[in-house]
């Protein structure tokens, strides 16, 4: 039988913990720590108050593509890629850090966080599965999630190219009459 160790215990508590209070679904902490299901779910109940809630981890890598999620996932990703190669930071204190740092841009730039720090690590499963990786604009340069497999050898961001109907949500046009009003 495999002793345990009371320090790694203890990180992976630390962890998890750190992992529930920014929203990390029960199947992410499974992923990401030795601790049992049972332990993970006592410790959700105890943080949050209720069960962990169920259902499907999102799967589609569509989704990091299209316009608002994509903008996202790209500043998440260039955060993330600059903690490992300038902080010496690896693995799930990685992406952790990497998700404060996105939570933290978005509250600076008065915008509402889009990507879950679940939707964040789906992210990177999907990067190192080689289905995702991030391109060069054409124009403004910044590096934006793409297909692995698409031609983006002439490809403009969403940001560049601002698709027709971006920012048209009755969200957007109530602020815009506020503005106006006011």
């Amino acid at each position: 039988m495999r002793k345990k160790s009371l320090v790694s215990e203890a990180r992976d508590i630390q962890i998890a913990i750190e992992m529930i209070n920014l929203g990390a679904r029960l199947q992410l902490l499974e992923s990401e720590t030795n601790l049992s299901r049972e332990r993970l779910i006592k410790l959700y109940k105890e943080l949050k108050g209720v069960s962990p809630p169920k259902g499907m981890l999102p799967f589609s890598a569509d989704w990091f593509l299209t316009w608002q999620p994509n903008i996202h996932s790209s500043v998440f990703a260039d955060i993330y890629r600059y903690l490992i190669n300038h902080a010496d930071c690896r693995g799930i204190e990685a992406t952790v850090k990497s998700y404060k740092l996105y939570l933290e841009h978005c509250h600076i730039s008065q915008m509402e966080p889009i990507l879950s720090l679940t939707r964040a690590w789906t992210l990177l499963r999907f990067f190192e599965g080689n289905m995702l990786q991030t391109a060069p604009c054409t124009q403004c340069g910044g590096r934006f999630v793409v297909h692995t497999h698409d031609l983006y050898n002439r490809y403009v961001c969403g940001l560049c190219h601002t698709p027709s109907r971006a920012g048209k949500t009755n969200k957007v046009r109530a602020i815009a009459l506020a503005a106006v009003a006011a």
